[in-house]
């Protein structure tokens, strides 16, 4: 017999996806959702929990359970591409603003994550992104001067990387990626519209050039009811 978690699980997700509970509003409380389907309150929050792990819901302090929209934007884990180039897909509506734009000598942390030397110049480029009116990834970018030596804020509203390969005529090449899920901290309640949400997801990359020059470290920060992930593998045979 099946778990009768798992059962209420699907009758809530099949609501979600038929539209009777829409993207944005509230799920019934525990109480309510206790009496409706005649559970405990610890089958309740299993059925609530794996509804979270697959992307129906997201549990917001003092708010409840919110239904998420189901047409998230994808967000390529394993392409390389510029916000740029990937906003056309991300809302109707869509904004960079440039909060800072500081030549600085990096701290240790930075160093190590960029390689650099001590004593040596870093871009620091911190872009917030809003997409429908909502401010939802904050960038932090980190760029070697060595390589890089003159960005302006129209530059970094528009798009750095085009202006590397079309200016600079340099050939960006592979990043490395790796994915965390963190509190927020006082930088992302200050330039992000968190609304309570309690983690933010945290795409960090360190960029190459084609001669496996590495020169820009990236921490992209996002609000986790906007995005999902995708990746493609494919299973290789020898």
């Amino acid at each position: 017999m099946q778990n009768k978690y798992l059962v209420i699980y699907r009758q809530i997700a099949e609501k979600i996806q038929d539209g009777e509970f829409p993207p944005g509003e509230k799920l019934p409380s525990e109480h309510e959702l206790m009496e409706a389907f005649h559970a405990s309150r610890e089958t309740i929050r299993k059925a609530l929990n794996q509804l979270a792990q697959n992307g129906f819901i997201q549990k917001v302090q003092g708010k409840g359970s919110i239904v998420l929209d189901a047409a998230k934007f994808d967000f390529p884990v394993s392409g390389l591409v510029s916000f740029k180039e990937l906003a056309s897909s991300l809302g109707n509506r869509h904004v960079t603003y440039v909060e800072k734009l500081e030549l600085i000598e990096p701290d240790k942390n930075v160093q190590k994550q960029l390689q650099a030397l001590p004593g040596s110049k870093v871009w620091k480029v911190y872009r917030v992104r809003e997409i429908d009116g909502e401010k939802i990834i904050f960038d932090k970018d980190y760029l070697k001067q060595m390589y890089i030596d003159n960005l302006t804020e129209k530059i970094c509203a528009s798009s750095i990387y085009e202006y590397i390969e079309n200016e600079l005529q340099m050939k960006i090449s592979f990043a490395k990626k790796e994915i965390i899920v963190e509190e927020p901290t006082e930088e992302d309640r200050e330039y992000m519209d968190l609304d309570g949400y309690s983690n933010v997801v945290v795409v960090k990359n360190y960029v190459y050039f084609d001669d496996a020059s590495l020169f820009q470290y990236t921490e992209s920060r996002h609000r986790p009811d906007k995005f999902k992930f995708v990746d493609f593998a494919r299973r290789t045979h020898t």
